[in-house]
């Protein structure tokens, strides 16, 4: 093998299979659950990497389906959003932690975002008359979510426009051969092409567990703000490094 076919073709590990396909990445039916709680605003800072800037205590907890997924398949996935402000001064999302059970978006949401994502088992279905949203981390339970079932539309223009302004940041790390740090970036991206087919919100509860390799309830609830249940297409855009934390 040429060493410019490697540089041509080197995207992804393993070399010879990528564990993903190239972007970009397009989502049908991407349903999310999501319940936005307060919580310890100094455990929030403890946690938010600067530049960015923890103004509010609010913290969103997410369950997503996604059954059509380009090169990725179909997948659950669920974890933590923080509000933040940038350093533009723009309310904008950090991604504290992740958890889904589907290799290739585990190695691609990695390797090219810095998404903060481990296996487990998460899952979003509807029970009855109640959205329900599960979190496994092995055989033990560390996070239920439950909201009224479409119980009161929400306008879909202002929820489309909120999925495609906001900016969203990673903490994206790939260690050198001798395990420092080889990159050290503060990623941000963007969705792309939202189409919102659905927007419902409703009553809605959250508990969270504790468990030392999931540690969600490091990040205690301490009051349900609301809950928003969101059923749209969209592009995943590629990311753009906002801040090199090795480059200061």
């Amino acid at each position: 093998m040429k060493i410019a076919d490697i540089r041509a073709n080197a995207y992804s590990m393993p070399f010879t299979s990528p564990a993903f396909p190239r972007g970009p990445y397009h989502f049908v039916n991407r349903e999310f659950f999501i319940i936005t709680y307060r919580t310890d605003i100094d455990a929030l800072r403890a946690i938010v990497p600067e530049p960015l800037i923890v103004k509010d205590p609010f913290v969103s907890f997410e369950f997503i389906k996604m059954p059509d997924s380009s090169g990725f398949g179909d997948y659950t996935e669920s974890g933590q959003v923080i509000s933040v402000i940038d350093q533009d001064g723009q309310a904008a999302n950090y991604t504290h932690m992740m958890y889904l059970d589907d290799h290739a978006p585990i190695a691609g949401g990695r390797e090219l975002w810095g998404f903060p994502k481990k296996l487990a088992n998460p899952h979003l279905s509807v029970a009855s008359d109640t959205l329900l949203g599960t979190l496994d981390y092995g055989p033990v339970r560390v996070a239920t979510g439950t909201m009224g079932f479409k119980y009161q539309s929400l306008d879909i223009a202002t929820e489309q426009t909120k999925m495609s302004q906001t900016p969203n940041y990673l903490l994206k790390i790939i260690p050198h051969v001798d395990g420092t740090p080889r990159i050290c970036e503060l990623v941000r991206y963007f969705s792309q092409g939202v189409k919102l087919h659905g927007a419902w919100t409703g009553p809605a509860r959250l508990q969270l567990f504790h468990h030392a390799l999931a540690p969600v309830a490091d990040l205690p609830v301490l009051e349900v703000i609301g809950a928003k249940h969101l059923v749209c297409d969209l592009t995943l855009g590629l990311g753009e490094v906002a801040f090199d934390y090795l480059k200061t």
